[in-house]
């Protein structure tokens, strides 16, 4: 376990001298950190299982299924009836609003590239997440052994 906090100043901070009060803003701040990693880790899932997604979308435009009628999404909740024309080409969406016509090899190598940058920010994320997990126990520890030491100093 770590002996002490690095803030973001990188100043270190031995955790063990702070007094109660101190080390309750610290906890406080370790667990609103914690919960906006957590949301993060969470948007970052979401968004690598639509990826995903598309992958498998542009996997089922296949040359046997030219001509043949699919739904096609104007909204995300309103499809109309389509046929599929042009088999080798979709149409990408490359982000704010841009779209891209690309081959399906090029569409395929566009969302893979897409999951794996996520999927090592979430290892990043994930490792980050542990670290502070791990200082808030390693805090937690500390608020109860001085509440411990306080409660016993009380009664002695």
């Amino acid at each position: 376990m770590a002996s002490s906090l690095t803030s973001q100043a990188t100043q270190q901070i031995n955790v063990t001298d702070l007094d109660l009060p101190q080390l309750a803003d610290v906890r406080r701040q370790l667990e609103e950190e914690l919960g906006h990693l957590s949301n993060s880790f969470t948007q970052l899932r979401q968004a690598q299982a639509k990826f995903k997604a598309c992958i498998e979308n542009v996997r089922q435009v296949r040359p046997d299924n030219k001509s043949k009628t699919v739904l096609v999404p104007l909204t995300n909740s309103l499809y109309v009836p389509g046929k599929l024309h042009d088999v080798e080409n979709v149409i990408v969406d490359i982000g704010t609003g841009y779209y891209v016509k690309k081959s399906r090899a090029q569409a395929l190598k566009h969302y893979e590239s897409k999951v794996d940058y996520i999927r090592t920010n979430l290892d990043t994320l994930q490792d980050t997440i542990q670290k502070k997990q791990d200082n808030l126990n390693y805090l937690m520890n500390v608020m109860q052994a001085k509440l411990q030491t306080q409660t016993s100093g009380k009664a002695g």
